[in-house]
């Protein structure tokens, strides 16, 4: 890969990146307002009884959906390949329900004084997210993945073999070995640096 691809490759995971968590946290954001504020008339002096319904209360699945889309969009990092082609077709998908949600918030008959500036910014949330997953399902194959030093490195037979052990039942100095194996040796009670 040269220097140039790599470099549009990761501009075009942080945008699809942005888009994803950007999207879904307005669309969380969003389902915590108020959608609807319904006054119950009661027999005077008594003020009426005002009754917020928010997002959450009225579709109780949208806050959800909003979460899922937002860990998918953070797990765009850690995948590479086509895993995440398909974690953006997830995202995706997701996030077309998370719009789904506020346009259903902007058609609904619902009772009351209703808000309608939520559930747009609930679609507009869901939409962005949509757009970067579908990008990623569209281009992420391509993207760098993650660096190797994020990866944990396979262990080898004699990386898991038990350090030298010498006559007098201490163990070796650990020079050049595993850091994990010096602090075995210190969870056993010995001193890792002696000789």
């Amino acid at each position: 890969m040269t220097v140039e691809r790599a470099v549009v490759g990761r501009r075009e995971l942080t945008y699809a990146l942005l888009l994803c968590v950007a999207g879904a946290g307005l669309a969380l954001w969003a389902t915590t307002r108020t959608w609807s504020l319904e006054l119950t008339v009661r027999p005077a002096p008594l003020p009426p009884v005002r009754a917020a319904r928010s997002g959450a209360a009225l579709l109780p699945w949208l806050p959800a959906l909003a979460l899922v889309t937002l860990a998918g969009g953070g797990a765009l990092l850690a995948t590479r390949g086509r895993v995440r082609r398909l974690l953006g077709v997830l995202v995706g998908v997701l996030g077309l329900a998370v719009a789904a949600g506020g346009g259903y918030g902007l058609v609904a008959d619902l009772d009351g004084v209703v808000s309608r500036q939520w559930p747009a910014l609930c679609l507009l949330g869901g939409l962005l997210a949509a757009v970067g997953g579908g990008w990623t399902a569209w281009r992420g194959d391509g993207w760098p993945a993650m660096g190797a030093r994020y990866e944990r490195p396979a262990r080898t037979v004699t990386e898991s073999a038990s350090p030298a052990v010498g006559p007098a039942g201490s163990s070796a100095p650990l020079a050049g070995r595993r850091t994990t194996e010096a602090w075995d040796a210190l969870d056993r009670g010995e001193d890792p640096t002696a000789g």
